[in-house]
């Protein structure tokens, strides 16, 4: 083959072409997909984040695992109730009965045979991440099983009932007065 072939056969190809034969020029035959940066991994997922979805994928399965199994889209507030009371056999807090003699003492001296529950926080915290991750996966928020007035009560109850047994009664948390307003009030108290 002459030198003025092999050149117009190399254009025609393309330099560096797998497709030429033998050496290009001195250019490597790197892989396409090699030349091209790794695609990005996705994101970390806060805490929050994680947590939340492991919250909706265990309330998913929960519902396909009921006989008969329920649509996400045929949810209602007693299934969460059902679900809230199910979650109860894992808890980890122990909550006296109103027959016990450790009932309203907050520090019992020694052990019983009371229940283990899920703590009212516990169940609060649950909630909140589940009536979020309903919405964001298309549920609308009138429809939302976990906003219900009865999952409310619900955890009103709970609460009372652990704060009883435990012989503490809950306090709502006051909200704190912005700067502005103290600064004000000291100013006034001044002159």
């Amino acid at each position: 083959m002459s030198s003025d072939h092999q050149n117009k056969r190399k254009s025609e190809i393309g330099e560096g072409s797998s497709r030429g034969g033998g050496t290009t020029g001195g250019l490597l035959n790197i892989p396409s997909d090699s030349q091209q940066p790794p695609p990005a991994a996705p994101p970390q997922l806060s805490r929050y984040e994680s947590q939340k979805r492991r919250d909706w994928n265990t309330f998913g399965q929960y519902l396909k695992n009921q006989r008969p199994p329920v649509a996400l889209s045929h949810c209602n507030y007693s299934h969460v109730l059902d679900f809230l009371r199910y979650l109860d056999q894992f808890g980890k807090t122990k909550v006296h009965l109103q027959g016990c003699v450790f009932y309203g003492h907050p520090d019992p001296a020694g052990p019983c045979t009371c229940p283990l529950r899920q703590a009212w926080g516990s169940l609060d915290a649950l909630i909140g991440r589940l009536r979020a991750a309903y919405e964001e996966n298309g549920g609308l928020p009138e429809m939302n099983p976990f906003a219900s007035g009865a999952i409310r009560v619900y955890l009103r109850e709970i609460r009372d009932s652990q704060a009883k047994a435990r012989g503490i009664p809950y306090k709502k948390k006051k909200k704190k007065r912005s700067t502005p307003i103290l600064k004000a009030n000291e100013e006034a108290s001044r002159s």
